[in-house]
């Protein structure tokens, strides 16, 4: 009895655990979603104790930039309402890419006067964006570029994560359209304002909001929307890998052809946000306030990415709670690097990314 006691115990504690803390609401199906499910788990269980241990790290300082314009995707909700108010407190004039502008606006500035800071100060606007349809994300960019030359920091923030399968109007996955697809083919045609707006002295800089759980990510080519044994885990990670790899490639090639602008990708920290909304942790929240970083916390990694001075000439980094840290094996393998650059170009239809040539 001891011993059915001394092995029952723990082993109902782990189970509970894993069932409450779920990157889904979905059960596993088979082995292999079970295993992504427990990798999953470990590697988010690392974070929060990494994002503990190094607290006091986390920490961005704020400086005037007048004259500087950020475009930002997904700002009104979640970190990203709390990344354009530390802009908008170092005077940089920021453009929301967002589904409703109406709401948007409203959420925003609500947000912002809570925070006792002057609506009359911040150069604020408000531009309709699908991330996930590729023709809203050309129209967007359209208008972007016949209403401003320059633009010195394109923060691709927006994202989903454990939503049931579903395919875009493109014939993409949910996860890989909104969180990599969408922002590939916005930081392509946003590049000539970003090459506009940079300088040898002060690069401008694509900032993709990625996540730890990339590391346990793998690319499927030969199933890039996995139809055949879909997991929502499984699509997340896959997305959160591609962002980091897309910015770990255009940097080498940004620092190839001498432009003036640098990628990094990062991951926030485990937030408490509503992209947990399709866990089940959002069975329990009271675990997500108590270990998860807040969305104030967690908007620091970005904005440090976004105007560190220490990152002038650190483009290609994978950053964590305001430093670096490492990344997937393949991170730091060109060829995957490119293989997945190439893929993308081929499904979007793009023929040259950084010369805009269609």
């Amino acid at each position: 009895m001891g011993l059915l006691l001394a092995v029952g115990i723990p082993v109902g504690i782990l189970l509970v655990i894993f069932f409450l803390m779920k990157s889904s609401k979905e059960m596993p199906k088979n082995w292999s979603q079970f295993v992504c499910e427990v990798r999953m788990q470990i590697c988010g269980f690392q974070a929060i104790l990494d994002d503990f241990i190094m607290r006091s790290r986390n920490k961005v300082e704020l400086y005037k930039q007048p004259g500087k314009i950020a475009l930002i995707t997904g700002g009104n909700r979640g970190i990203g309402l709390r990344i354009v108010k530390k802009l908008v407190e170092c005077e940089i004039e920021v453009i929301m890419g967002v589904r409703n502008p109406i709401d948007s606006r409203k959420a925003v500035e609500q947000y912002l006067e809570h925070a006792k800071i002057p609506l009359a100060s911040c150069k604020l606007h408000y531009e309709q964006l699908d991330i996930g349809n590729m023709k809203s994300v050309r129209d967007f960019a359209g208008r972007i570029a016949s209403k401003f030359e320059k633009i010195h920091l394109l923060i691709n923030n927006a994202g989903v994560m454990s939503v049931p399968f579903k395919l875009t109007d493109d014939g993409f996955e949910s996860h890989m359209a909104i969180n990599y697809y969408g922002h590939f083919l916005l930081t392509h045609l946003l590049l000539p304002q970003l090459k506009a707006a940079g300088t040898t002295e002060c690069k401008s800089r694509v900032v993709n909001v990625s996540s730890c759980v990339h590391k346990i990510g793998e690319m499927d080519y030969d199933d890039i929307n996995k139809v055949k044994h879909y997991y929502p885990a499984d699509a997340y990670n896959q997305s959160k890998l591609a962002q980091v790899l897309f910015a770990k490639h255009i940097n080498l090639v940004f620092e190839e052809e001498g432009f003036p602008v640098l990628a990094n990708s990062l991951h926030p920290g485990v937030v408490n946000t509503d992209l947990f909304e399709h866990s089940s942790t959002n069975y329990i929240p009271w675990i997500r306030t108590l270990l998860f970083k807040s969305p104030e916390e967690g908007s620091r990694t970005v904005v440090y990415a976004a105007i560190a001075p220490k990152l002038e000439a650190r483009g290609g980094c994978y950053l964590s709670n305001c430093r670096e840290a490492g990344s997937h094996r393949h991170w730091k393998n060109s060829v995957q690097c490119e293989k997945l650059f190439r893929f993308t170009c081929d499904k979007l239809g793009i023929v040259d990314f950084f010369y805009q040539k269609k």
